[in-house]
Parts: structure tokens; sequence; C-alpha cells
């Protein structure tokens, strides 16, 4: 007798939303400075130094790019939680030697080790130890969304905690969150099942695979283009837009909110209603237009909270769909493997956008960070649009009988 197979178990479902929670706790150690920073940046000691300020916000990715392969690798030989724990008390000590830091030099090294707690590919393998096959999809969607899910409220919340607690406190919130991602890991997520035993592909081949490849394009383009444009756009809200950076919030609640409404039917076309290909390539050619639209029309506070919200939208339809793509078109036999690698490239472009971002900021102007993005943008449409969009698995046989 077949049964449906379309709904997760509510373990399953429990498991989702704890994993996709701890990520996003870890998350904020990134996303909660971005729209303070370089604004608190010139009250320290070097801080004037738009090169060291970008350095700062890239540092994180830096070692993340380093850790995420060795993580996950770790995870398979000794088990999942143990490395996400390590992961997560190294991310907290560095969360509070930020906190601490009195100049940009301490403040970098901070930035690296919280960058060292890279739990990225644990965490999703974890995910994909506990979850069936044919929903794996979901709770790796999950898992993504709540990436664009943490910078969107991170984004409206930071400017009002900086002018509560300063940046100090909001590291040290940081810190003690990551603490408490531990606790959710022990007592909400069940322990890996054993190793199966099956075959593993080698890495090279992960690597060369030509659809993962560009999946991995992606992810990195993604997160230049985010972390270049957060080095100066706080300073074109301050600047162009005359709005301090405590009041920043009021640009960026209506435009996460709003950007929210529009992101869910687009994922539910592209998921139930078979439009990924569509709906992911418009995503990016959004991109190109918003940063289009930061360069030729960003001079008023109206057209920067504009630009704003469309960012959002694409950025978090595709921060939601990228890790889903990854899980379906990974062989199954090397979804760690691969999760690994993209978890490393996001890593990557972390730290490139922010170096870079404010390495051209300083010699070339805030307008040239919006044009070397739009190029990006500009790559990555081109790449994506030969790209295999695979299609959503049936579920094994086995899975429809009762």
């Amino acid at each position: 007798m077949s049964a449906p197979s379309d709904r997760m178990s509510p373990e399953e479902r429990r498991v989702g939303a704890s994993l996709a929670s701890i990520f996003a706790l870890r998350m904020l150690g990134l996303f909660l400075i971005l729209p303070v920073f370089s604004v608190h940046a010139k009250t320290l000691p070097g801080g004037d130094d738009l090169a060291l300020v970008g350095l700062a916000l890239g540092a994180y990715g830096l070692t993340q790019a380093f850790f995420q392969i060795p993580y996950g690798v770790a995870s398979d030989l000794w088990g999942r939680k143990q490395v996400i724990v390590i992961g997560l008390l190294i991310f907290a000590l560095g969360s509070f030697v930020a906190a601490w830091a009195p100049d940009m030099h301490w403040m970098i090294v901070g930035r690296v080790l919280q960058g060292m707690g890279a739990i990225s590919a644990a965490v999703t393998a974890l995910a994909a130890d506990l979850t069936r096959e044919e929903h794996r999809t979901k709770v790796m969607a999950m898992i993504g969304s709540s990436i664009g899910l943490v910078f969107a409220l991170s984004l409206v919340g930071a400017p009002l905690l900086y002018g509560l607690i300063g940046m100090g406190g909001l590291f040290a919130l940081t810190g003690i969150l990551a603490l408490a991602a531990i606790g959710l890991l022990m007592k909400a997520v069940p322990p890996a099942p054993a190793p199966h035993g099956h075959q593993k592909l080698p890495l090279r081949q992960v690597l060369l695979d030509a659809d993962l490849l560009r999946l991995n394009l992606g992810i990195g383009t993604l997160h230049m283009i985010q972390m270049a444009m957060f080095v100066v756009l706080p300073h074109a809200l301050v600047d162009q837009g005359g709005l301090a950076a405590t009041e920043h919030w009021k640009v960026y609640l209506p435009a996460v909110l709003v950007s929210f409404v529009v992101m869910v039917p687009a994922i539910i076309a592209a998921e139930k209603k078979n439009k990924m290909r569509p709906v992911f390539l418009a995503a990016v050619a959004l991109l190109v237009v918003v940063q289009g639209g930061l360069f030729f029309f960003g001079q008023s506070l109206w057209s920067l909270a504009l630009w704003l919200l469309l960012f959002f939208v694409a950025f978090n339809v595709l921060e939601a769909t990228l890790p889903s793509l990854v899980s379906r078109t990974a062989p199954p036999s090397a979804k760690g493997a691969a999760l690994g690698v993209y978890n490393t490239t996001q890593a990557v472009g972390l730290f490139i956008g922010g170096a870079l971002g404010g390495a051209i900021a300083k010699h070339l102007g805030d307008n040239a960070v919006f044009s070397a993005c739009a190029g990006l943008a500009i790559l990555w449409l081109v790449v994506a649009g030969s790209m295999n969009f695979p299609q959503r698995r049936p579920a094994p046989a086995a899975a429809q009988t009762v």
C-alpha cells in the first residue's frame, strides 16, 4: 500500500529546525557586525585604514576556507557532534577576543579565531545523516534559508543593539549565543547514526564536477558581493542618506520584511512548480540590476532603500536555493565532500569580498565597488545559464510502502 512520502517526519522537522538554528547562531558572528562595523572602526586605532577594515571583515572567511574541509573529514572520523562542539567553543573564544579588542589588529585576531570554528560542513553532513534522501533537500533549504534570515535580522537588529551595548557587546552576545548553540545541539539533535560503509568518491571527482563547480562559483560570488557591498553601504547611508548608524534599522526593517514576503512565493514556485531555473537565474540577474542601481542612482536615502530591498530579495532566494541544488546535484556517496567544498568556497568569497571591497574603496572609491560587484554578478549569470538544474528525485520504492 502506498503512503505519502512528501512529508517530513516530526523528528526530521526537529532536526532541520535545530540544525538551522545552530547554523544561524554561528552565522551571527559574521552578519551582526556588518551594518555598523565600518562606522565603529573609526573609533579604534587603525580603523581609519579601509584596507584593515576590509581585512577584519574578511578574515573570518579566510580561516573558514582553510578549516571547512578538515572539519568535515574530522567529523567523519570522530563524530559530527564532537567536532561541532569544538568549533563552537573556538568560535566563542574568538567572539570574546573581538569584544575585548583595543585596536584593529586585535580585532583581526578575534575574527580569525571566529573563523576557525568552521562547522558548516559538519552541520550539513549531520543533517544528511539524520534525514531521508527524499527530504534532505528540504532540510538543506531550511539551513540555507536560515543564513538569509539571520543576515536580514542582523541588519535590522545590529544598529539598535549597537546603540545599546556597543560593538564589544555585540561580539560578547555572539559568543554567548554560540555557547547556547552547544546546549541546543546536545539536547535537541539526535546523535548521528553509525557509518554505513558505502563507497566514497574521491574528492577530486567532486571538485571537477561541472555543475558543482558552477554552484560553488555561485556561492563564492554571492558572498564576495555581499561583503564588498557592506564595506561601503553603511557609509553611503550616513553620507548620502543622512542617516546615523543607530538609525539604519529604519531602512533595513521595511526592506527585510518586504523581501521575505517576495521570497516565499519565489521559493514555492522553484520547488513545487519546477521553476527552479527561471527563479534562480532571475535572482542572479537581479543582483546585476541592484549593483547598477547603486552605481547610477544611489545618491539618496530612498534610492538606497530601494536597492537594498531588491538585494535582500535576490540574496535570500539564492541563499535558500544554492545548498538545495548542491544536495541534489552531488552523488549520494559524496554529499559530505561536496558540501565541504561548497562551504569552503563560500568562506573564500567572504574573505575576498571583504578584503577586495576595502582595497577598491580605499584606492578607487565606493562606486568602483559597485562596478566590481556588477561584473561579478554578470559573470555568474553567464555561467549559471549553462547549468543543469536537477529535478526532484522520486522517493525510493521502499519509502512508499507500509
